[in-house]
Order: structure tokens, then sequence, then C-alpha cells
């Protein structure tokens, strides 16, 4: 792959432009110069050499924000790539990914934080933030450089799929999160309530024989989190909601006026446990699916406010490591593309507004991580998703870009598709031209 190219423009005629954020709803023409939005509405003086593409009457909204991947480069490279990861998060309307730590070697190294920058830089598809890792290592003891992994260009501390160890350990990250201004992102799971579980306990895991992994596992942690940002301030981030109590705890610290926010997964508003038992491993991730109150308890907070996000935790892995026995297969699915069509899924169902799913997956991600996208405005970046929201699609294997196929949702028809991407100005993924490839 080449460097990345010259930021691009064009005319996209007949869109309709949404933007709840920036109150932009109107059909009619974007203009974009040199990777930014020169004009929109009526674009009645067209540049020379400009190219037009004809938007066929989609909406037009800000490009898609995931606050939570894994691309596995450095080190893991057999699962996922930043070019594949890019190539995926690109067809499912992704143009920035905050991409974890849990790298070979760990992000822990501004030189790691560097070169993958330069990577994505390299590839040229989407904006790719890295994530440093709270501890070094992720072992959970001492404290990483912050400081200079801000520095360096990480947007974010985590030890991913590792709770932050202590609640001293805690406290010291988010007192650097004040320095830096920069979230600590939590996996909030306490590991010896977990206690080697593989998914949900309860009456599924029971019949199943599998151990499992209880609600307080996760909602201790939130607890404790909460109490120690309490204690100091900063920004505390909890990652990939998935119970009812996690979801009350939040909702009373926002009440409190407490600097907290949350993500959750489109797997958790979409699933329950039940479905391990028809999807094997590829319904098996940490938190686990839980039962249909915390499913639906997700829902509630992400329609008041409680939830500020939806990310994928978009997890890659070979098909030789998921086609083992449950308890010895790693966690984690894919999510990248089938994110949006989830995510509308609720929409139709009437749990959620479109302009409320728009901020989820755009507007406030972009905004609480401080990064400058996620919205149509002139002057701003032209990063967009252009959407069909009356197709429908079977999702098969051909229909993934990511190098992995571990995903529930295989065989499911879902609502809503990607038509087009577009970062910089340039167009990044054309459904239409990638199934002619394919064929």
């Amino acid at each position: 792959m080449h460097q990345r190219e010259q930021r691009g423009s064009f005319l996209l005629r007949n869109v309709r432009m949404f933007d709840p954020v920036q109150k932009v709803d109107q059909t009619g023409d974007i203009l974009v110069m040199d990777g930014r939005v020169r004009a929109f509405g009526v674009v009645e003086e067209l540049p020379p050499s400009v190219p037009v593409i004809e938007g066929n009457r989609g909406l037009l909204v800000p490009g898609f924000v995931d606050v939570h991947a894994h691309f596995r480069e450095p080190g893991f490279e057999y699962k996922e790539t930043i070019e594949t990861g890019s190539r995926a998060a690109v067809s499912g309307g992704f143009t920035s990914v905050c991409v974890m730590a849990n790298t070979n070697p760990v992000n822990d190294h501004p030189g790691v934080t560097r070169e993958m920058i330069r990577k994505a830089n390299e590839v040229g598809l989407c904006r790719i933030f890295p994530i440093g890792a709270v501890s070094i290592g992720l072992k959970g003891e001492t404290l990483s450089e912050m400081v200079s992994l801000s520095e360096a260009g990480c947007v974010a501390f985590s030890d991913d799929g590792l709770p932050v160890r202590t609640a001293k350990l805690m406290r010291r990250a988010l007192e650097y999160s004040i320095m830096t201004g920069l979230p600590v992102i939590d996996h909030c799971e306490d590991r010896d309530l977990s206690d080697g579980g593989v998914m949900n306990e309860g009456w599924v895991s029971t019949t199943l024989g599998l151990k499992g992994i209880p609600n307080a596992s996760e909602d201790v942690v939130i607890a404790r989190d909460i109490e120690v940002l309490r204690l100091t301030g900063g920004h505390l981030h909890i990652a990939h909601l998935s119970t009812e109590g996690g979801v009350r705890l939040v909702r009373q610290a926002k009440k409190d006026g407490l600097p907290v926010t949350a993500e959750t997964c489109p797997h958790y508003f979409s699933l329950t446990d039940e479905c391990v038992r028809h999807h094997h491993t590829n319904a098996k991730m940490n938190p686990p699916l839980r039962q249909e109150a915390d499913r639906k308890a997700v829902i509630e907070g992400l329609a008041d406010g409680t939830i500020d996000m939806i990310a994928t935790d978009h997890a890659p892995h070979a098909s030789h490591e998921k086609e083992r026995e449950f308890d010895q297969a790693p966690f984690g699915i894919i999510g990248l593309e089938t994110a949006f069509s989830l995510g509308y899924g609720l929409v139709e169902r009437g749990d959620l507004s479109l302009e409320r799913l728009i901020c989820l997956m755009s507007n406030n991600p972009a905004h609480h991580f401080s990064l400058p996208v996620g919205e149509i405005r002139v002057g701003g970046l032209a990063d967009f998703a252009l959407l069909d929201l009356s197709r429908r699609q079977t999702v098969q294997n051909d229909f993934f870009r990511s190098k992995s196929r571990n995903s529930p949702f295989l065989g499911s028809v879902i609502g809503g598709e990607v038509q087009k991407t577009f970062m910089d100005g340039r167009l990044v993924f054309d459904r239409m031209q990638d199934k002619e490839v394919e064929r």
C-alpha cells in the first residue's frame, strides 16, 4: 500500500444530509474540496475537474466512530491487520477506529503508538486512534507512561480485556486522566468472581454444563471505579456495558454529576445467552451475553442517555482458534461490518430514534473522546457514510472484509446497508464496486 493519497474533492449529488448535533437535515448536494466540506444544499458553481458522484437519495451521515476495536497488529497479524481491519471498518461505515493496546508488543510505549499511526496512514482507509495501556505489559502492576503515550498520539488508556487490577492503580490512572484530558477505559470484571467462567451464569450455563460468569463480576468493579472517580475526578469510561445492574450504577453516577461515560455493543442489545445453544463459540465473548432483563436494560440505557455510545469490541480470531471446545476457545467476535444494521434494527422496532442512533455511533463517541470527526458542517472533515435504509441483506461469509468470520450473526437478515464510505474526501468503500470485484 502507498502513503495516503492527497485529500479528495467531489460533488455528491442528491442525498439527504443528516447530522442531529449540527441540526442538519436537508436534501441536496454536498461539495467537498481537499478533504473538507465546502458547501451543501444547493451547489450552483462546480469547480472544474471535480468528479460528480450520484447519491441516489441515500442518507448521508457523519462517518461512524468506534472507540473499542482490535486490529491485532503488531503481533497477531494472522487474526487481523491494520489493513484488513480498516477494510472491515469502512465497509461498515466506520471512518474512525480506536484500537486497543493488547498487541505484541503491548502499546505501552510511544514507539509502538507511532508505528501504529504510521501504518494506518500508509493504508489510508480510515483514521486509526491508538489506545495506550494503563499498566506496563497489561500486568496491572506499574502505571504506563501515560503522558508520553498521549504525546505520541494515544487518545485513551485501557488494559482492555483485563480490568484495572486495583483501586489504587485506578486512582493513579484517573489522576493522570486529569493531566492528559484523556479517558481511562475499564473492562469491569472481578476475576475472582468470574473464576474461569466461559459464559453467563444462569439457567443456560447450567443446562449446557458450562461454568458461568455472574453479573456481579461486572457490577462490583463498576461500583468500585465510580467510587474512585468520585474521589479523584478525571474521565472514567465503562467498556462494553452488559448488565442491568451496571446500567443502574452508571445512571446514578451521571445523576450525581460524575464524569463517567459508557459504551455497549450490538450483541448486548441484540442477543441473550440463549444464543450460545445455537452459535457455540461464535457467541462466546467477555462480558458474556446476558439474560433478557439485561438486554432490555441496555436498550433503555441507550434510549435515555445512560449509555453514551455504541462500540463494536471487534475481536477477530482465526477459525482454528474458534473451532474448539467451548471452554477452550478464545473470547470475542467481530462486529464492524454488522454494527450499524443491528443498531438500525432498534430504530425499526421503535426502541430508538434514528437521531439517537446516529448520535450513539458518530457524534457522541467523537465528542467524548475529543476526536475531530463525527459531524457534517461547512469546513468540517469529509468523513461520511452513505446509507440505504430500505436495503436488507443476509450475513454470509462473503459479507465480511475482516480476516475473521467469528460472528453470531451469520445467516441473519439485517436491514440498513452502507452503500459508500468517504474518508478525507476520498471514496474508500463502494458496495457496488466491491460486489463487482468479488464477481
